[in-house]
């Protein structure tokens, strides 16, 4: 297994696999609909936990992605809320975008396996915590509000490590 952790500075000084030149596409396409303020409208939107609140909402999908929300495994489409302990899967050609209610946004490539494990933001207090999970495939991660106040409160696990992120743009990908 191979865990490859770049960070934006580092991009232009390694040989990037197609994989990941493909999640900086998407990411850029993620850039270009927030700054265009796109809101989008789910036809049926996966049915969330009772009492839940959403944490984010997917803004790109493109090809077969999922989310796993307890025992039901659904398509998940444009603006679809988000749910704490939600696992988004992505098919050979999907790709997801997600973007959370701080404003922290994740790339999901094709072919991976992310997991929401805990989300929490005070939007008044601007103060919160992610922990997060890519069991397989590439994701390119943008903080937003939680990182900013308060250094390390996003981490990300890997098979082999977690990432404490001080606030950044990064890739890491999982490869078997």
């Amino acid at each position: 297994m191979t865990v490859a952790i770049l960070g934006i500075g580092q991009l232009s000084n390694r040989k990037l696999d197609m994989q990941i030149k493909a999640n900086m596409v998407m990411y850029g396409i993620l850039v270009v609909i927030l700054s265009l303020g796109f809101t989008g409208q789910a036809i049926a939107q996966p049915k969330a936990p009772t009492k839940a609140k959403s944490i984010g909402k997917a803004v790109t999908v493109i090809g077969t992605a999922t989310v796993i929300r307890g025992k039901d495994k659904l398509p998940i489409k444009i603006g679809d809320a988000i749910f704490e302990h939600d696992v988004f899967e992505t098919g050979p050609k999907g790709k997801v975008a997600i973007t959370f209610s701080d404003n922290t946004s994740f790339a999901i490539g094709s072919n991976s396996r992310v997991a929401i494990d805990t989300y929490f933001f005070d939007p008044k207090k601007l103060k919160g915590s992610m922990f997060a999970k890519i069991k397989r495939g590439t994701m390119m991660v943008r903080t937003g509000q939680l990182t900013r106040q308060n250094p390390g409160s996003v981490r990300i696990k890997t098979p082999r490590t977690v990432l404490g992120v001080r606030g950044t743009t990064f890739v890491v990908t999982v490869a078997p």
